[in-house]
Parts: C-alpha cells; sequence; structure tokens
C-alpha cells in the first residue's frame, strides 16, 4: 500500500508581469485556420534561422509603479557577484552552463568557477572544457565582449576540477581540494541523473547521497556563504491542492517509514542477485516499485526528495536555499531565444509528431504544463544567491513554476501550438500534411488507436497486410512506454505556491529585474512555444542529425 505525503495548503500569491513582445514573418498555413495573434504580438519583416522568427524584448506599454526607497537599491545583485568564486557540479549540463555564462557575462569581476568534471586525467577534464564549454554556441555574446581574448578569459575563469559527486569529498584530491576550500564563496549544486526511469542505485548514489557529499565538503570550506542546491518541482511527489515552499524532511513531510540506509541495502542486494540486462531492467523495476509505495511518481523525484531531505538533516548552520523549477525549456531571452541543448521534458513527442511517427497522445489537454524557461531559472538562482549570501544560516526554498499564475499553460495549448507551428515550417523538408494530434483519455484507447497508425505506417512501407512487424510492435511499447512515464505531468492538475519566489521578485530594483528578470507571469506562452521553443528546439534536432 503506498504512502502518501501530507497534503500541502494554499497560500495567495501576486506578481509583477514584464511584457515581451515577437516579431516574425510566417507563411500561410494550409492546414488550419488562421488565428489571429494576441494583441502583445507585433509582426515584422526580418530574418532569423530557418527565416521564420526574431525575437525582440521591448519595454511594458504599463508604465512601472515609481520605486519605494524599501528596494530602491534592490539587493545588490551586482556588488554580491562581485570576486566570488563557485564550485559548480553538473557543469555541462544544460541547467548549469546557461547559468555559468549569465554570472561571466554580468560579473566581469567575478572570481573563479570551480568545476568538478568525471575524468581520467587533467588532459580529458580540459578537453571537455574546451569542447563542451568554450566551443558552444550559448557563449556567442561572452565572445563578442572578450574578441580575441575570449578564450584566455574563459580558461582564467573557469577551472575543470577532477572529481565525482558519488565519492567520498567529492573524489578531489587533497592538495587540490584544500586549495579549493580556501577559495569557495558559493556552492552551486548543479548536478543529478535526471532520467525518470534510472536504475535505483545510480539515482540514489547521485541524487540522494550526492548533496550531503558536497554538503560535507563545503562545511571544510572557509569561505563559504551559501550552499545553492537545485531540486525540482516535483519533489514532493504525488499532491493534490497547493504544493508549498517548504523544506523536505523525514518524520515531518516525508513519511518517518522512510529509511535511506534500508533502501540502499535494497539496491545492493539487487545488484549482487542480478547480471547484464535483466540487472538492469531489475533496478528500474525497483525504482520504480520503492517511489510508488513512498507515494513519488517515480525513481527520479523520490531520490532528490531524499536528497532535499539529507541536506535539511546535514546542513548545521550553513545557509542553504533549495531552487524547485518544474519542467526546463528552452532560454526566452537569454543570451538568445531559444537555446536549448538535447531534449527535455515533451520534446521527443513533439519530435515524434513533426516527424509524422504518432499522431495520438495520452493525456488530459486541461492538465498543467508547467513550463519554465531555463534562462529564468538562472536568474531566479542568481538573486537568492545575492540574497542568502550573507551568512545568515536559514534554509530557503523557491518553487519557479508557471502553474502558479492566471493563466497557465496546459496540454491542449501545447498540441495546438506545436500544430500550427509546424504545418507552417516542417520540421525537415519532406512535407507532411499533420493530423491535429488527438488526446486519448485513456491509455487503452491511445494503444489501441498508436497501434493502427503504426499498422497503417508498415503497410505503406511494405504494401502488405497483417499485424504489426517486430520492429512495429517496439515501436509501439516505446510510446506507449513513454506515455505511462509521463502521466503523472500529462494529468497534473495541483499548482505550486510561489509565495517565497514572488517576495524575492519584489525585493529587486528596476534595474535588478531587467537584468536578472525571471517573473513567470511576463511569459507570452504564444509567442514562447511559436516563435522560441519550437524554432530552437528544431535547431537543436537537426544540428544534431548532421552529426549523426
Amino acid at each position: 500500500m503506498a504512502t502518501t505525503n501530507v497534503l500541502a495548503t494554499s497560500h495567495a500569491f501576486k506578481l509583477n508581469g514584464v511584457s515581451y513582445f515577437s516579431s516574425f514573418s510566417r507563411k500561410p498555413n494550409h492546414y488550419m485556420p488562421r488565428r489571429r495573434l494576441s494583441h502583445t504580438t507585433r509582426r515584422v519583416q526580418t530574418s532569423c534561422f530557418y527565416g521564420e522568427t526574431s525575437f525582440e524584448a521591448v519595454t511594458s506599454l504599463v508604465t512601472p509603479k515609481t520605486e519605494t526607497s524599501r528596494n530602491s537599491d534592490g539587493i545588490g545583485i551586482v556588488r554580491f557577484l562581485e570576486g566570488k568564486s563557485y564550485l559548480v557540479t553538473g557543469a555541462t549540463g544544460f541547467l548549469a552552463k546557461v547559468l555559468i555564462e549569465k554570472l561571466l557575462r554580468e560579473s566581469l569581476e567575478i572570481g573563479k568557477i570551480f568545476l568538478l568534471m568525471r575524468s581520467k586525467d587533467q588532459e580529458s577534464a580540459n578537453k571537455r572544457l574546451y569542447d563542451e564549454i568554450i566551443s558552444s554556441d550559448l557563449f556567442k555574446l561572452l565572445k563578442q565582449m572578450h574578441g580575441s581574448s575570449y578564450e584566455a578569459f574563459m580558461k582564467r575563469k573557469l577551472i575543470p576540477v577532477i572529481g565525482d559527486i558519488e565519492e567520498d569529498n567529492l573524489g578531489i584530491k587533497s592538495e587540490i581540494a584544500n586549495m579549493i576550500s580556501e577559495e569557495i564563496d558559493v556552492i552551486i549544486s548543479c548536478g543529478g541523473r535526471t532520467t525518470f526511469d534510472d536504475r535505483y542505485d545510480s539515482a540514489l548514489s547521485v541524487n540522494a547521497l550526492g548533496p550531503g557529499r558536497l554538503l560535507s565538503f563545503g562545511k571544510g570550506c572557509r569561505k563559504l556563504k551559501l550552499f545553492l542546491h537545485f531540486s525540482t518541482a516535483y519533489v514532493t511527489g504525488k499532491r493534490e491542492g497547493t504544493v508549498l515552499e517548504t523544506p523536505l524532511c523525514i518524520g515531518e513531510n516525508i513519511t518517518s517509514d522512510l529509511n535511506i540506509k534500508s533502501e540502499l541495502k535494497l539496491a545492493s542486494e539487487a545488484v549482487r542477485k542480478f547480471r547484464g540486462r535483466e540487472e538492469i531492467k531489475k533496478l528500474k523495476e525497483l525504482g520504480f516499485e520503492r517511489a510508488q509505495h513512498y507515494g513519488w511518481e517515480n525513481s527520479y523525484t523520490f531520490t532528490k526528495a531524499i536528497g532535499e531531505a539529507v541536506i535539511h538533516s546535514k546542513r548545521g548552520n550553513l545557509p542553504v536555499v533549495i531552487i524547485r523549477p518544474s519542467i526546463i525549456e528552452s532560454s526566452y531571452n537569454e543570451p538568445f531565444p531559444g537555446w536549448i541543448q538535447g531534449t527535455r521534458m515533451a520534446d521527443p513527442i513533439i519530435l515524434a509528431y513533426a516527424k509524422g511517427q504518432i499522431s495520438d497522445f495520452w493525456a488530459d489537454p486541461q492538465s498543467l504544463m508547467d513550463i519554465i524557461p531555463v534562462d529564468m531559472v538562472a536568474n531566479a538562482a542568481i538573486a537568492a544567491m545575492a540574497k542568502h549570501g550573507c551568512g545568515v544560516p536559514e534554509f530557503k526554498v523557491y518553487n519557479l513554476t508557471s502553474s502558479s499564475h492566471v493563466n497557465p499553460m496546459r496540454a491542449g495549448k501545447l498540441i495546438d501550438l506545436s500544430h500550427q507551428h509546424l504545418c507552417d515550417f516542417p520540421l525537415e523538408e519532406t512535407v507532411i500534411d499533420l493530423e491535429h494530434m488527438k488526446i486519448h483519455s485513456s491509455l487503452e484507447g491511445f494503444t489501441s488507436a498508436l497501434s493502427n497508425t503504426i499498422i497503417k505506417q508498415e503497410r505503406v512501407i511494405d504494401n502488405e497486410g497483417g499485424g504489426l512487424s517486430t520492429k512495429g510492435k517496439r515501436k509501439l511499447n516505446y510510446f506507449v512506454s513513454l506515455a505511462k512515464t509521463y502521466e503523472p505531468y500529462t494529468f497534473f492538475q495541483a499548482r505550486f505556491d510561489n509565495t517565497n519566489t514572488t517576495s524575492l521578485i519584489q525585493e529587486m530594483s528596476m534595474e535588478e529585474k531587467k537584468t536578472f528578470g525571471f517573473d513567470i507571469k511576463g511569459i507570452d506562452w504564444e509567442h514562447y512555444i511559436v516563435n522560441v521553443h519550437l524554432p530552437g528546439l528544431k535547431k537543436e534536432f537537426l544540428s544534431k542529425k548532421k552529426t549523426e
């Protein structure tokens, strides 16, 4: 029998938005009636990748309220960043790279950023730094700023450190660890295993115990002012109503029946018992079963919850900030619109639909697709660092979500906008008459419809009748498995409290809001999906295709 977490209670919220306008040219849509653009959008003949869109952030038409003396100086973000040094885990990941770029671009007087990397030797770590960060298109504004001295600047500021979050003392050599511990002001815990159906032993080691190892290292850092950890908004498990910005603690809002040592023992026994493919399969199943037993959707959110609880129990007097973003997608505005690395939460379904592989999915069209652009997550983290990096031993949680607002993105809206864009601008040169995606309320209905679609596709190719081929069965199983994995999110109805996040925004000066803005209320969803995210996703897809 599953154990469900304590239900959250509702809090009121209010945010001041920043309006963004889009400018784009589009060809006639032959597949669906043209919808009128919202009043916040204007058209300008221009050029961008695919010849589709360009992006322009413009001043809100609403006259801003005059700031009071209380927040005219704001939090002091720029002042805080000067001279600070950081240790970052997960540094080559999607979110961490955007955060690093912003720190380097907005603070020329920044100290060093030490990047924990799994590498066999220093040469390979330096190569990773160059290949995955320095040469990335994400940093093109910094390249423009520094010109010919760009690489020298990056190598001076970014220091790759060989280590492993799964090892004691982070696997860092003692002399290097001693040197780093004298310089670090802020630790940014950005690493983690994000696969929803991950093997349980790996998820426990990285997501559950990794933050504790990082925290232990931080306690030996003489100058450390803050430990900042990125979690997930879904870390609280299966909930209804409103999810509060409260720390997780075993025995309080996590059942006291959960024993971390017992979970580690279960995982290690499974490793000893099984081998090869069966080992992977059994460990994935074990992770799902244990998560479901305690009231979580999957091993990812469950082990992230354990990680938060470990931080809460071991932090002592160390100031801690937990950032809980929802579904992180492409950048809204910075360093340029639409930057994305890899395929995120909803992207595999969108790409499969764009390629004509599926035209059905299992979801509630009214469910909340809680998406947040990656640059807003980075800005919020920087604001929180400045706010809490003064050495006061408090523990603060920030929900960075979009469902808190009066006009959240819903699954049906995302599907409509994706159809609209992909009909106008197909994914590839081959034009496919995309049907409007059919949404099914039951898994059985979705599976049946998808099976029929695959059979029809196989008949076109082979011109033969009969049931599903072996390849067709694998395809069906893949998409059914994907639908099951996404079910907690495609039927999601809870909303997240953002009281702390709102207060943080209100403390910022007008200049800070312009430079480090993360007011989700200002997102124009039609502009973001049609003109920013989907073009960015297509660019990422095509660039990966070229390298295959």
